[in-house]
C-alpha cells in the first residue's frame, strides 16, 4: 500500500511540476522531478521517506543537496510532498489583485 501511494504522489508531483518550468523554474523544476521519480529507489527501507542517510546514497542529487531546506520539520527524512511544498516555496509568487492597483 506504500508502494501505490508513492507512486500516486510522484504521478501527482511529477504532473504540477511542469507548471513550474513555465514560470523559470526550468532547471530546478526538473531536477525536483528526477528527484521525486528516483526517490522509490532511494528509499532502501520502503517507509515512503528518504532519510539523509539514503539521499546520501541514493540517486536523488536534488534531495541531497536541499535535505536540509526540504525537511522544514527536522525529521531526519522527507517525503515526496515535502519536496513539493519545497519547490513550490522557490516558485515566485503572483501578484495580487490590489497589489497591482495600487500603483495606479
Amino acid at each position: 500500500m506504500r508502494h501505490a501511494r508513492l507512486i500516486l504522489a510522484s504521478c501527482f508531483a511529477l504532473a504540477a511540476l511542469p507548471a513550474a518550468a513555465q514560470h523559470g523554474m526550468g532547471g530546478l523544476a526538473n531536477d525536483a522531478a528526477v528527484a521525486i521519480k528516483n526517490m522509490k529507489i532511494a528509499d532502501r527501507n520502503h517507509d515512503g521517506l528518504i532519510s539523509r542517510e539514503e539521499a546520501q546514497k541514493g540517486p536523488v542529487p536534488f534531495i541531497r543537496a536541499h535535505f536540509d531546506q526540504i525537511d522544514r520539520e527536522h525529521r531526519g527524512a522527507v517525503s515526496v510532498d515535502d519536496v513539493k511544498a519545497y519547490v513550490r516555496s522557490l516558485q515566485p509568487k503572483p501578484a495580487t489583485a490590489s497589489s497591482a492597483n495600487s500603483g495606479s
